[in-house]
């Protein structure tokens, strides 16, 4: 009996030449997204533990300049949640990717599946490298430029909880995604759309237009505009370059055509 029930399941998932029937891809893309819900669940918990060290962790680079003050009752308390949902969604990332990889590994050529693997190592570590880059370099330098801007000692620079971690995690986003160009030249080259000639000649423009994004989503300061968009520029130009390695044209097939004789 037990061995007729196996047989049957084996027959719902399994195509008699092999392939999986869509019941089969069903059940393991829902079996994907239980995995990828418990790990957030666990991260949530884990994280809500540890959330006193991350407002710590974050609040480090600004104590020497601000006062953190809490204005509404369950300001602090919601900051706790918050950073312990982000750091939740931190952790849950690399194994959905990983997910992801695993469900279309079975569809993906060799040479498909090395790129797609090289895709999401490289954009992990690059959006690690944004938000370093932030922490370690941009939002120090805009704290001390903003406070130092007092022009009465009378002034005491404070500032909500709220509003401090609402500063970070928009520059950390900002700045992660930022370092992602040029793993995105690099896709678009490979697909034929990232020509590295028209990049070069519109560098003008794009350094324009990079200004502009900068001036759309940082503070309205001058100085986390440049911060934003110095690392912007120069990542373009690190974009041309790349594309010049990986840049394929697209290859236009014609099909000659042959006329009756009469």
């Amino acid at each position: 009996m037990a061995t007729n029930v196996k047989r049957k399941k084996k027959a719902e998932v399994m195509e008699d030449d092999g392939s999986m029937t869509l019941t089969g891809h069903l059940k393991e893309l829902r079996n994907r997204l239980i995995i990828c819900a418990v790990v957030f669940v666990v991260g949530v918990v884990v994280s809500l533990a540890y959330a006193d060290r991350l407002i710590d962790l974050l609040t480090a680079m600004g104590r020497d300049y601000y006062q953190f003050v809490s204005i509404a009752p369950q300001e602090k308390l919601m900051q706790y949640f918050r950073v312990s949902l982000i750091a939740a969604v931190i952790v849950t990332i690399p194994v959905a990717l990983y997910q992801i990889y695993a469900f279309a590994k079975p569809g993906l050529k060799r040479s498909e599946s090395f790129f797609f693997r090289l895709v999401l190592v490289f954009g992990l570590a690059l959006f690690c490298v944004g938000v370093l880059f932030a922490y370690k370099v941009t939002l120090p330098f805009m704290l001390n430029f903003l406070v130092t801007l007092e022009g009465t000692d009378y002034i005491t620079a404070s500032i909500s909880i709220e509003s401090y971690i609402n500063l970070c995690l928009t520059m950390f986003i900002i700045f992660g995604c930022v370092f992602e160009m040029p793993l995105v030249t690099i896709i678009l080259a490979k697909m034929g759309i990232a020509n590295p000639e028209i990049m070069k000649k519109g560098r003008g423009v794009a350094i324009v237009l990079i200004f502009l994004i900068a001036a759309i989503i940082t503070p309205p300061d001058i100085v986390s505009q440049c911060m934003v968009a110095g690392p912007m520029v120069l990542l373009y130009f690190i974009s041309i370059f790349l594309s010049g390695i990986f840049y394929k044209p697209k290859t236009v097939s014609y099909t000659h055509l042959t006329l009756p004789t009469k």
